[in-house]
């Protein structure tokens, strides 16, 4: 029951990053793009389902998306994990992450994923792993470099996670 999901955020309508880490990651199970993706949706799925016709696609509303009908947040189940995935706005994470934390482990999750903030974050400091794969467009974290998160779930479903750059 192994697994790969590639997690990005804040891609911001400038693809050809991201398009070269679904080439370089393919093939994966799963990706996730955790907000402001700008209008670039269908493109990025039919991306991902041209690797994996069976890939699964999950994306949320970021705070630069004004005219997308994605849904603000959605609970998905990875493996044995319940997972929330977020843009991140809505609970203030520039201004850290406590927030997010706290109202993901007191919602019952067991990750929580968001973006916004333009800085990779692999945290275990709550009861829930909080995960942030920084921007493939416009990094700001010291050294700028575009970044994003592959997980994978191991023989065992035990989730493993690895900050990944361009």
């Amino acid at each position: 029951m192994m697994k790969k999901i590639l997690i990005t955020s804040d891609t911001h309508r400038r693809d050809g990053n991201l398009l070269e880490v679904i080439q370089n990651e393919a093939p994966f199970d799963m990706f996730i793009h955790l907000g402001d993706a700008e209008g670039s949706e269908d493109m990025i799925t039919s991306w991902c389902k041209e690797q994996n016709p069976d890939c699964e696609v999950y994306m949320v509303l970021g705070n630069n998306d004004f005219f997308s009908m994605l849904d603000k947040e959605k609970e998905i189940r990875i493996g044995k994990y319940k997972v929330l995935l977020t843009h991140g706005h809505y609970y203030y994470v520039s201004a850290g992450i406590a927030d997010i934390e706290r109202e993901a482990a007191a919602q019952g999750y067991d990750i929580v994923m968001f973006g916004h903030t333009h800085r990779p974050v692999i945290d275990y400091t709550r009861d829930v792993i909080a995960l942030n794969p920084g921007s493939l467009s416009y990094p700001r974290q010291e050294g700028r470099r575009p970044s994003y998160i592959v997980m994978d779930l191991d023989k065992n479903g035990k989730a493993n996670f690895e900050i990944k750059y361009l």
